[in-house]
């Protein structure tokens, strides 16, 4: 069996060095997609929540509950002056 070349060496680190990039890449866009089906699960849930709220008291009174669970003032200001009805909260 022939040694190795150097060349072949060189080519065979720079294919490997390829192949890590690709699987980083595609890494990042599985990490990507997964992020958005997780944002989007969200907002239809949240959704789901906000209409069964606003058609029956039972569900206003849970999601009050789960609302005042926020603990990040970012997150409490998000809903400062809003109620389920879409309108302020002197409404």
């Amino acid at each position: 069996m022939a040694a190795p070349t150097p060349e072949a060496i060189e080519n065979a680190r720079r294919k490997v060095e390829q192949a890590k990039a690709r699987l980083q890449a595609l890494e990042a866009r599985a990490a990507t997609l997964n992020r958005k089906q997780d944002a989007r699960r969200k907002i239809i849930l949240g959704g789901l929540l906000l209409d069964a709220a606003m058609k029956d008291p039972a569900w206003e009174s849970r999601l009050n509950d789960l609302m005042g669970r926020i603990s990040r003032d970012q997150d409490r200001k998000a809903f400062d002056g809003w109620t389920f009805k879409g309108g302020p909260a002197d409404a």
